[in-house]
């Protein structure tokens, strides 16, 4: 596997990623969106999720493609950013058709960030208006770290962010992850700079430090509490599946969460992973595509948490480091 030109989730044709963020209010809203809707499913394997429109994603339900997915701060608050990206879809006449209306079908997550020390005291929700203008900038270029859903997001020790990454199969088919890293777990290896992920970084594209030397691991203490931690990600591929086969693929794909991030999936956590399908390309082997597929999708989320965690910047009343300001190359 290698990664795509652009190593994010828009290497897949037709994705696009728009973010919206507020410094004053330290919290934002991330919006995967395409050219045409798209198949959809997700996995939740954390304690205290918090989402919108995930039932109809179900292989049964009626509906079977999306036209956007959102990730957004602001806990529940946060699922307000949906009514934004739908006005989006409305202004530009997409939807699910019934008769002469059309609904936007807009699935999402949001992450805990109400006490990062951004100002929540508003008097009227901001996020149908930062999902709007998150929907409204979605493109093939998109930025990391302290951005989008991720730019008021922490973990158990770092400040978190947004990440992405891609990988090409020998198949053909590409793979991409976004993920908003808002963990109770850590992405690096104890008190030292390394990541989790290092066994499966391409390049540089997290400091190409290589792994950590073998450590003992004490059983970790929650440093959140219920509900403050979240990693919620959307893997993507340009193979043609159905909702059942992108579920498969979701939910292979907490495997890279697992690897990435010490603990996940805790009581504490809300984690989740979407699958999109976007469908320009049949599988050639509908035995090992899948069997790849999972396993890409696991190892590009992954790489996505790292970056998340290496890219993000430091701003003035930061609760916690970034990693460039205790690990980066200045100290």
């Amino acid at each position: 596997m290698r990664p795509g030109p652009k190593n994010l989730i828009t290497d897949i044709p037709g994705l696009r990623v728009g973010n919206a963020d507020d410094a004053n209010l330290r919290s934002g809203v991330t919006v995967l969106t395409a050219d045409r809707p798209f198949v959809a499913s997700v996995h939740v394997m954390g304690g205290s999720p918090g989402t919108r429109e995930t039932d109809l994603l179900a292989p049964d339900r009626m509906v079977q493609e999306v036209d956007a997915i959102f990730l957004s701060g602001g806990s529940a608050f946060g699922l307000d950013a949906g009514a934004g990206v739908m006005a989006g879809l409305r202004a530009a006449d997409r939807g699910f058709a019934v008769g002469p209306v059309r609904v936007p079908i807009v699935p999402g997550a949001i992450v805990f960030d109400l006490l990062n020390g951004g100002d929540k005291g508003w008097s009227e929700s901001p996020y149908p208006v930062l999902g709007r203008a998150a929907f409204d900038t979605a493109a093939r270029d998109f930025d990391l770290g302290t951005a989008g859903a991720g730019f008021g997001a922490m973990t158990g020790s770092l400040k978190g962010g947004l990440g992405s990454a891609s990988c090409v199969l020998p198949s053909g088919l590409t793979v991409g992850a976004l993920v908003v890293v808002n963990a109770l777990g850590q992405a690096t290896v104890g008190e030292t700079r390394h990541f989790w992920a290092a066994p499966f970084e391409e390049g540089t594209e997290f400091g190409g430090l290589g792994p950590a030397p073998l450590l003992p691991q004490d059983v970790p203490l929650p440093r959140k509490r219920l509900g403050e931690a979240t990693t919620i990600a959307v893997v993507a591929t340009d193979a043609t599946l159905t909702k059942a086969q992108a579920h498969r693929m979701a939910v292979a794909a907490h495997d890279g969460m697992a690897r990435a991030l010490v603990p996940s999936h805790t009581p504490l956590d809300g984690d989740l992973v979407f699958s999109v399908a976007a469908g320009s390309k049949p599988l050639a082997d509908p035995l090992s595509d899948p069997f790849q597929l999972g396993h890409a999708a696991a190892t590009c989320l992954a790489r996505a948490i790292a970056r998340a965690v290496y890219l993000a910047r430091s701003e003035a009343s930061d609760l916690q480091p970034s990693w460039q300001s205790r690990f980066g190359p200045h100290r």
